[in-house]
């Protein structure tokens, strides 16, 4: 019986600090999953009817192509170091960046890009390529941020932590951390971010006496949302809490320390406008962690 071949992971680079770190965050990932490993650079260039060779007098190793496959051939050779036994291709696309990622998500498993670039992919979370990107890739999308987050303290150190609000796209959402938890032998946290109550630690809801259907209902909705999970990924320790508070505020401070924060791109309730201004701005910009970005039609979900 003939196997399938594993999807392979996109990595976005434009020769930035931030784009290296997510070819290795990438590459460890595509180990993890036995998957290949794809590194893209948007090549603008030929778009805008520039010379792409070396300008007269040059070396011939100048030029604005050979720059390119200079950051493609890096980004690569980094790759392979990271995890060594990876395959490693590389696409050179004559495209703006937001059309590369989202063409090479097409049959891809995950796209992963830095949180900030120099080029090709500087404005994937600063307005329209990022909103591009998030709304109409065909695959879950990773943020990676910059530093050793891990070691930051915090409510959920070193687990996958998850927002969970009962749409569809949570329960993708939820299928891809459990995935990713089991790859890593780490833990899951889900949160549902619930209306503040009585105070009573923390951001951690204390409901009154009026309070107590809503806290039911809220306790129920999270208990529902990880069922099948638990089951499914038995090694997986689950951990969950509603917190009092505005989503991004509740996904940002609890983010703390975890190794990835994962969101549905579209939600209802707790979550529903995670990826519609200003609360998407303030969970991509201000979550210290990797963040990945799970749309409903992105994939079955914990198959990624």
């Amino acid at each position: 019986m003939t196997s399938t071949p594993a999807a392979a992971v996109i990595v976005g680079v434009d020769g930035s600090e931030g784009s290296l770190r997510a070819v290795d965050w990438a590459a460890e990932e595509a180990r993890l999953r036995g998957a290949p490993l794809r590194v893209v650079h948007a090549f603008i260039w030929p778009l805008l009817g520039v010379p792409l060779g070396p300008a007269p007098m040059a070396p011939p190793e100048a030029g604005l192509r050979n720059e390119a496959q200079r950051i493609l051939e890096s980004a690569a050779d980094r790759a392979r170091r990271a995890a060594p036994g990876v395959t490693v291709s590389t696409d050179l696309p004559a495209r703006v960046p937001a059309a590369a990622l989202i063409e090479a998500s097409h049959g891809a498993d995950l796209v992963v890009v830095g949180s900030r670039g120099l080029g090709g992919f500087s404005g994937l979370l600063l307005g329209s390529v990022g909103a591009q990107v998030t709304a109409h890739a065909a695959c879950p999308v990773v943020v990676v941020r910059g530093g050793d987050h891990r070691r930051s303290p915090g409510p959920v150190p070193g687990e996958v932590l998850v927002g969970v609000d009962g749409s569809e796209s949570s329960r993708l959402a939820v299928g891809f951390a459990f995935a990713y938890a089991s790859r890593r032998g780490l833990g899951v946290a889900a949160v549902h971010a619930g209306r503040p109550g009585r105070p009573g630690g923390p951001g951690v809801t204390r409901p009154g006496a009026g309070d107590a259907d809503l806290a039911e209902a809220e306790a129920r909705l999270l208990t529902e949302a990880l069922a099948g999970w638990r089951e499914r990924y038995p090694d997986v320790p689950v951990r969950s809490a509603v917190v009092a508070g505005r989503p991004a505020e509740v996904l940002v401070r609890q983010a703390s320390g975890a190794d990835l924060l994962v969101v549905g791109a579209r939600g209802r309730g707790g979550f529903a406008d995670l990826l519609l201004g200003s609360v998407s701005q303030a969970a991509l910009y201000h979550a210290p962690v990797p963040v990945a970005v799970v749309r409903p039609g992105t994939a079955p979900a914990g198959s990624r």
